[in-house]
C-alpha cells in the first residue's frame, strides 16, 4: 500500500511511538491529523511540525462522541495508537483498560464503518496477547491466545473487534504485535523506571522480579521501519505482523546496562522477588521472543540486537532529560 501523500489520522500521535509515526508520515508528504488527550503524550514531541500546513493537532478524547465526530471526513488511513500503555496497573483498575483500549477502539471502528473514505485501519497491539507462550519464538498463528494481564486481554479484545469489522464492513486492517519498544521520547517502561530509580539512589537499584525474565527489546526506529514495511506489503483484508528483535536479554542484564550507561559501575541490584515464578508484577510474562520472520519476508530486518537497543535507548533518554 503506497503511503505517500495520503490523508491520515493518528490517534495517540503525541505519544512515544505515535510521534515517531507522525515523523515518518510527514516525511512522506502525508496530510496528518493527530488526535490526543495528552494524558501520556507531549506536544513537544510534535513541535517541529506545528507550523506545517499539512499538520493538524486535535486535543480530544476518543471516549467523547464530539471528538469522534470531528475527525476529518476526507481521511483515508487511521493509525490507532491511543491506549493506556501501562501493563502493571491493570489489576488495580481493569475498567480503565476496557474504556481506554476497548471502548475507544470500538468508537473509532464505528466511525470508520460510516466513513466513505477512511477504509484502512492500522493498529498497534502487543506481544502480551500471547500470554505465557509455549512456543518460543512465538509466531503470529500461535494459539490458543491466553493473555495473563488485563492490558494484554484488552488488546486482544481490540484485535477481535478489528477482525470482525474488517470482514463485516470491508475495512482493510493491519495489526502489529510489538515487543518492548524503546527509544527517545519514551516516559514509561523498564528503562525509564531504572533511570528514575538510579537518579534517586546511585548505589542500589530495585529490580522487580528475580531478574531472570527474558524479553525482546527493539529500538523505535527499527519498529517504525517494520510498521511501514508491513503496511506497504499488506494485500489481504487483514494482516498481522509481529514486530521485535531476533534475540532476548534478561532484566538483570538490562539493569546493569542502564547503570553502565549512566557511568555507575558499582550498583547493587536488589531483586524484589515476591511473586510466583519470579515475575516482576501480576501479569508479567517471564519469557517473550516473537517470531518476526513474516515481517522479515517484506525485506525488513532489525538493525540492532536487544542489548544494543537498550543501550542506545538509554543514551537517548539520558540526553533528552538533561536538556
Amino acid at each position: 500500500m503506497p503511503i505517500v501523500g495520503k490523508r491520515v489520522v493518528v490517534t495517540g500521535g503525541a505519544g512515544f511511538i505515535g510521534s515517531h509515526i507522525v515523523d515518518r508520515l510527514m516525511s512522506e508528504k502525508c496530510e496528518v491529523t493527530v488526535v490526543d488527550n495528552l494524558s501520556s503524550g507531549d506536544l513537544r514531541n510534535l513541535s517541529k511540525w506545528s507550523e506545517n500546513p499539512r499538520f493538524r493537532f486535535m486535543l480530544g478524547d476518543l471516549l467523547e462522541e464530539r471528538t469522534i465526530e470531528t475527525l476529518p471526513r476526507e481521511c483515508e488511513i487511521v493509525f490507532h495508537l491511543a491506549a493506556n500503555p501501562e501493563v502493571r496497573v491493570g489489576t488495580r483498575d481493569p475498567r480503565m483498560y476496557y474504556e481506554q483500549n476497548v471502548l475507544a477502539t470500538f468508537g473509532l471502528l464505528e466511525w470508520l464503518r460510516r466513513s466513505s473514505s477512511a477504509k484502512t485501519f492500522v493498529f498497534t497491539s502487543t506481544s502480551t496477547i500471547y500470554g505465557e507462550a509455549s512456543q518460543i519464538p512465538t509466531p503470529e498463528d500461535y494459539g490458543p491466545l491466553c493473555p495473563i494481564s488485563i492490558y494484554g486481554a484488552s488488546k486482544l479484545a481490540c484485535e477481535s473487534l478489528i477482525s470482525a469489522y474488517s470482514h463485516s464492513y470491508g475495512l482493510k486492517a493491519i495489526i502489529f504485535r510489538m515487543a518492548n519498544i524503546v527509544g527517545s521520547r519514551s516516559r514509561h517502561g523498564v528503562l525509564w523506571d531504572f533511570i528514575t530509580k538510579l537518579r534517586l539512589n546511585r548505589d542500589e537499584l530495585e529490580v522487580l522480579g528475580d531478574g531472570r525474565q527474558r524479553k525482546s527489546y527493539l529500538l523505535v526506529e527499527d519498529c517504525i521501519d517494520g510498521i511501514f514495511a508491513g503496511l506497504e506489503a499488506s494485500a489481504n483484508v487483514i494482516a498481522i505482523f509481529n514486530v521485535g528483535s531476533t534475540d532476548q536479554v534478561d532484566v538483570a542484564t538490562v539493569a546493569k546496562a542502564v547503570a553502565d550507561e549512566m557511568g555507575l559501575r558499582e550498583v547493587r541490584l536488589r531483586f524484589k522477588d515476591e511473586l510466583e515464578g519470579g515475575r516482576g508484577w501480576i501479569g508479567d510474562v517471564r519469557n517473550m521472543l516473537l517470531d518476526v520472520s513474516r515481517l522479515m519476508r517484506t525485506g525488513w530486518s532489525p538493525r540492532h540486537s536487544s542489548l544494543e537497543s537498550v543501550r542506545e535507548a538509554t543514551r537517548r533518554l539520558l540526553s533528552e532529560s538533561a536538556q
